[in-house]
């Protein structure tokens, strides 16, 4: 397992990327208040991970996070997801707070922004786990 923390004062421990070399996927938990900064940098970090190790699954887990999520939905879809395409990225389950951003995600069309790879999004943690493993078959 290669695990990486990343963390400021004011967001102890706001992202933890863990690879886990079987079943070579990357799981992203993020916690607290993530501001658009730190969200960049969370998800450049994955990347760099996604770089070093290619694997075709990734958990992407927002079950602890606090507030809303960074507005930059066009920025991880126009830049972010072909970059982690093209680094063996094929499936994301994307687990979020029950009752939150799930039914407006799924509900809005801004979800087919992200052709590169299949996205499914969760509020269940054991479901998003199911179904990755069902794509590594």
């Amino acid at each position: 397992m290669i695990e990486r923390l990343l963390t400021t004062p004011e967001s102890p421990h706001y992202c933890r990327l863990r690879y886990l070399i079987k079943p070579r996927q990357l799981t992203v938990t993020w916690q607290g208040h993530v501001t658009a900064p730190l969200a960049y940098e969370g998800a450049q970090a994955a990347l760099d991970i996604l770089r070093q190790h290619p694997c075709c699954c990734l958990l992407n887990d927002n079950t602890a996070l606090e507030g809303p999520w960074f507005d930059s939905l066009l920025w991880l879809a126009q830049r972010w997801a072909p970059a982690a395409a093209q680094a063996g990225v094929r499936f994301v389950a994307h687990v979020v707070r029950a009752g939150t951003l799930a039914t407006t995600f799924v509900a809005s069309p801004t979800h087919l922004l992200f052709t590169e790879f299949e996205i499914q999004i969760f509020d269940s943690l054991a479901e998003a786990e199911d179904w990755l493993a069902s794509c590594r078959g």
